[in-house]
């Protein structure tokens, strides 16, 4: 009789989804070469959600990255300035 009644709880919890969501493998994330591969599909550079272009003197901040956190990790060594926007380019 217990192991009925266990199977029972186990089928449904299974079924109501209270055992917690399996997630999915990610998708890897593409490691460039360098920026030039990079800037091939990511035109203006990518980088972290809220993360601002450090610059100097008068000129203008790029603001239109691409925000992906997966792909600016994969790609973090090509931040030289270690902003937050791997290969940022007007």
């Amino acid at each position: 009789m217990k192991r009925r009644a266990s199977a029972l709880v186990l089928a449904t919890a299974l079924s109501i989804g209270t055992l917690g969501a399996v997630a999915a493998p990610a998708e890897a994330a593409t490691t460039y070469k360098n920026c030039t591969e990079l800037n091939k599909v990511y035109k203006h550079g990518v980088g972290l959600p809220g993360a601002r272009d450090k610059v100097r003197g008068k000129t203008k901040p790029v603001t239109n990255f691409t925000k992906n956190k997966a792909v600016y990790n994969a790609n973090k060594k090509s931040d030289r300035d270690k902003d937050g926007i791997a290969c940022e380019k007007r």
